[in-house]
């Protein structure tokens, strides 16, 4: 049985949310914006800091776009919102929602994805490899993407910023994760394109930090405290 593939209408209201709290609650610079293309199936990858990451990158894509979270967001009031967005929820291995992406990348959209799995540091030195197994199966492009100023260190990985706070989305350039010849099987494939792409956004992440003076906080609360894992 096919997966119920989310309808395009969520992004086309949603975003213009996410772009209000980006550009007018706070101040969001955006850079790489042409990186994500304008046609066709791309993934957008991204570090993961605070609870309005989402909304905020979702905001600032130039498409629409449709994020993997995880089931414990999709409670209450924000959950409904975030359904009626049409976002992909990610519940036990995730495999409905990985078919779910898969659909929509096929049919030429964007998928979104914070592969560290949990709020944190947003350092991307640990990352889940649902996001390569997209780009394995789809052959679409990823674009590693770093957010910079939604927690600063110290603050809960729940912080809701006061208004006129500055936050950066930086867009890197895509890059397509074709394993070589010699990589042969699908886990093979699979641990070498999720090789890839964590080392890809942690690059992102690291040329993004060398050319602000907005950092990432110090501390990781939720690992620390051994806290559960909010969007995939």
């Amino acid at each position: 049985m096919s997966p119920a593939v989310p309808s395009r209408w969520g992004p086309r209201w949603s975003r213009w949310v996410g772009r209000f709290l980006a550009r007018v609650l706070w101040r969001t610079e955006v850079r790489g914006r042409d990186n994500v293309p304008r046609t066709g199936a791309a993934i957008v990858v991204c570090n993961h800091l605070g609870l309005i990451d989402g909304p905020v990158v979702h905001g600032v894509i130039p498409r629409g776009s449709h994020f993997l979270i995880r089931v414990e967001m999709m409670t209450g009031p924000l959950g409904g919102i975030l359904r009626a967005a049409q976002q992909i929820t990610v519940e036990g291995a995730g495999r409905e929602a990985l078919a779910q992406g898969l659909a929509v990348l096929r049919r030429g959209d964007v998928i979104g994805v914070f592969p560290e799995g949990t709020r944190g540091a947003g350092t991307a030195t640990a990352v889940h490899g649902g996001a390569a197994w997209l780009a394995i199966q789809s052959g679409a492009p990823v674009v590693p993407t770093t957010i910079v100023g939604t927690r600063r260190t110290g603050e809960s990985v729940n912080i809701w910023p006061r208004p006129g706070r500055r936050l950066l989305v930086a867009f890197g350039e895509p890059v397509v994760l074709t394993p070589p010849p010699e990589v042969r099987g699908g886990r093979a494939k699979q641990e070498w394109a999720a090789e890839r792409l964590a080392e890809a956004l942690r690059q992102q992440v690291a040329r993004t930090l060398e050319t602000t003076d907005l950092e990432l906080p110090l501390d990781d609360p939720r690992r620390e405290n051994r806290g559960g894992e909010d969007q995939a």
